[in-house]
């Protein structure tokens, strides 16, 4: 039985370790799969993982815990904010010995994260290797074996930032195969990438299941799920939100996720007497979810920018129509204008309100859509994914 060895930093929350947990679970009966995560977080893995699946844990520990607020900022590359939050933390309390100690340790972690990926890497023994992270590619390609085939998985947009996607195609330039999980992506990488080895191939995220029953539509709520970051606009949609209110006083708006903007968003209703309009739920499991979604009427995404947007999917598994701004690149790929959402051009919040109401009033017009939405999820199902993926990794990708 051929193996396939998934190389991850953790196996914490996060998009790109649920979809790690998925692709194992899909192809563990087929292969012999093995997870190396680089550390263990939590005693066990944050998403289900079959247990035909072996997990192997190369360090206890991350970031030292005074250091762990810093680590968002630090993968962010958000060196302004990362500068200014050390300044307030230390130097105005004159913290200057906890400073260098802090410093020294988090050095001394990322130093022995490398030395164990490489000695890990160094004597592994498999067929297929597949690195999750950028910095992930390149130890992969300079010090695991020649004779494994090696293969890269991003799960981001670029966002037309040109140093970012040239640190994505330097770090695959020596892969032999490049996974992008969106059709625009995939266009724009293979083009870098022409002059090299690496062939690049679109595999999508794939949904866990497909309800069997739609949602009705008849209810009067909007529903958002997703981390409350700045780049998700959760702080755009509730402002929309309170443009419609007085016009539309039975209407409800559910948002499901937690993170660093929730505070502002909580001052935002408590300032404009929104507290019994939107319910925050914060972090939520999938059966809590799905049961949210499945009383749901229309679902609002107003992301500055999103790589796929499986949350749409979800949504639209359950027959919900989807209204998101066009800057959400993922939305662009999902959203079909005016056959099962609308994608709102410019970030326009009153072209949003006027979309938004439309379906609201017309509760034909948004089950027709709702109908489409459902049969796109069609195109990201397990069996359909699982398929992109044994063809790649029986090697048949031309």
């Amino acid at each position: 039985m051929k193996k396939v060895t998934i190389l991850s930093l953790h196996l914490g929350y996060g998009g790109i370790e649920k979809s790690i947990a998925a692709l194992a679970n899909i192809i563990c009966d087929k292969y012999e799969v093995e997870i190396i995560s680089i550390y263990k977080l939590y005693d066990k893995p944050a998403f289900t993982i079959n247990k035909k699946v072996k997990i192997t844990y190369l360090l206890d520990t991350d970031l030292p815990v005074r250091l762990a607020s810093y680590k968002e900022l630090i993968q962010q590359r958000n060196f302004s904010k990362l500068l200014k939050k050390i300044g307030t933390d230390y130097l105005k309390k004159l913290k200057f010995i906890s400073l260098i100690k802090d410093t020294k340790d988090g050095f001394s972690m990322y130093k022995k994260r490398f030395m164990v990926t490489k000695e890990k890497l160094e004597t592994l023994d498999t067929d297929i290797l597949i690195s999750t992270r950028t910095f992930l590619n390149e130890w992969s390609t300079t010090y695991a074996k020649k004779n494994i085939i090696k293969i890269g998985w991003e799960h981001n947009h670029y966002h037309k930032s040109e140093e970012y996607a040239k640190e994505v195609v330097e770090s695959a330039k020596d892969l032999d195969y490049f996974v992008l999980v969106s059709k625009d992506i995939t266009a724009y990488y293979k083009k870098q990438l022409e002059n090299t080895k690496c062939k690049c191939v679109y595999i999508p995220n794939m949904l866990d299941n497909i309800p069997e029953k739609v949602a009705p539509l008849e209810g009067n709520r909007l529903v958002s799920v997703g981390r409350l970051s700045k780049e998700k606009g959760y702080l755009d949609l509730v402002k929309i939100f309170n443009l419609m209110v007085e016009k539309h006083p039975k209407w409800h708006l559910d948002i499901i996720g937690d993170g660093p903007e929730r505070d502002n968003i909580e001052e935002y209703i408590k300032e404009n007497n929104l507290k019994e309009k939107i319910t925050l739920h914060g972090f939520q499991k999938k059966n809590y979810i799905d049961k949210i979604l499945h009383r749901s009427t229309l679902y609002l995404m107003t992301s500055y920018r999103e790589s796929f947007g499986i949350v749409l999917l979800e949504a639209m598994s359950h027959g919900i129509p989807c209204i998101a701004f066009s800057s959400a690149e993922g939305a662009r790929e999902i959203i079909e204008n005016e056959k099962n959402g609308y994608l709102i051009e410019d970030r326009d919040p009153f072209a949003m309100i006027k979309k938004t109401e439309e379906l609201m009033n017309d509760t034909k017009k948004r089950k027709k859509m709702g109908e489409k939405a459902r049969k796109t999820t069609n195109n990201y199902t397990k069996e359909v994914v699982q398929k992109y993926w044994y063809k790649l990794l029986e090697k048949k990708v031309k």
